[in-house]
């Protein structure tokens, strides 16, 4: 992937988007819909994956087919959101090995507290994709994609279903070498550093915690 910010206007990534920005989607529709676009975002963020072939035999003719290369990706939410984007992604790629980074955000200071950490070994060899719903400030993005990096992980992407010019910028500046794939770019942040006009909490929204 060459550009830093993919926006997916796909229109059923679109439709589906609008659907759970509506303030009334229930929680069960709004986990959902995040499974379903989840999945839809990851055919864009897997484009370039690296392929080889491998000879197979059709119910007619031997074939070189074309399959995936190298090690098993790695999937790592950024708790607790993530997991809504990391379900759907598993579904399409159910051999991915998985990690978790966890990481709150510090309400006063908006800066990232970590408090879990668990990845797959052998990042170095191994594409990352780092999936979080919300790309706000960046802060918590950044740090997370630095502990990745800390771990050996050299490929990286970023997965978000809504991004907002500040936390994009952030990210360009900390990381200029990780690509993000997103469903949106919205217009800015409010004081509360939340993404306007945004859907709110999406850990809030997926879980039903508020």
């Amino acid at each position: 992937m060459q550009n830093h910010l993919t926006i997916v206007d796909h229109p059923l990534v679109q439709h589906k988007l609008t659907l759970m920005r509506e303030k009334e989607t229930s929680t069960a529709v709004f986990r959902q819909l995040l499974r379903e676009i989840s999945m839809l975002l990851a055919y864009e963020i897997t484009r370039g994956l690296p392929m080889t072939t491998r000879r197979i035999e059709t119910p007619l003719v031997a074939m070189d087919a074309p399959v995936l290369e190298g090690k098993k990706l790695a999937l790592v939410s950024i708790l607790r959101a993530g997991n809504g984007l990391l379900d759907g992604v598993l579904e399409l790629i159910p051999s991915a090995r998985v990690g978790f980074v966890g990481l709150y955000r510090d309400e006063k200071t908006l800066m990232p507290v970590q408090y879990y950490f668990k990845v797959p070994e052998g990042l170095d060899n191994r594409m990352v994709i780092a999936v979080d719903p919300m790309l706000a400030t960046g802060n918590s993005s950044a740090a997370a994609i630095d502990l990745l990096k800390k771990a050996g992980a050299t490929d990286i992407r970023f997965l978000c279903l809504l991004a907002a010019p500040e936390g994009v910028a952030r990210m360009k500046a900390a990381h200029p070498d990780v690509p993000i794939v997103t469903a949106a770019l919205d217009e800015r942040l409010n004081e509360a550093g939340y993404i306007l006009p945004g859907l709110g909490d999406a850990g809030d929204r997926m879980f039903g915690t508020k």
